[in-house]
């Protein structure tokens, strides 16, 4: 994939959305935009309303982008059905293990200086080069369709 200035400006723009989003929650209602966590709550089905509307964002953005000239993004690498299962359980078991996600600790935990969330963010991001390495340069092709 190549380094195009539309990319840079649309990676910016996600960026500063992301930022805006995590910032806004805090200021409005305290909390942490840990989207493991929101989403663990509403799935209660008697979460506060506000939880359900950060989530309808997410979701609704990727319908709002291309009303706005940005091209959705195609996957790069095709996976079967199993192997998605497998890695959202992985996810969902590294999300459960450190306490929090991404979102929670990358962007919020960073942000407040959280010593817990620099050794999470680093571990999620070496995972995430290591298993990009195995399956481009490992598996045989097709390996996980």
């Amino acid at each position: 994939m190549l380094l195009t200035l539309d990319t840079v400006k649309e990676s910016l723009l996600g960026g500063v959305l992301i930022g805006a989003a995590a910032a806004g929650l805090l200021l409005i209602n305290g909390r942490i935009a840990g989207i493991s966590g929101i989403l663990g709550e509403a799935i209660h089905l008697r979460a506060p309303t506000w939880r359900y509307a950060f989530l309808a964002g997410l979701i609704g953005s990727a319908f709002v982008a291309p009303l706005i000239g940005i091209a959705p993004v195609v996957p790069q690498h095709q996976a079967g059905l199993a192997a998605l299962g497998i890695a959202g359980l992985l996810v969902g078991f590294g999300t459960r293990l450190s306490n929090g996600c991404t979102s929670g600790h990358g962007v919020c935990g960073l942000a407040n200086l959280s010593p817990r969330s620099l050794v999470a963010t680093l571990t999620f991001m070496a995972v995430a080069a290591a298993t990009v390495f195995v399956v481009r340069h490992l598996l045989p092709p097709g390996a996980l369709t």
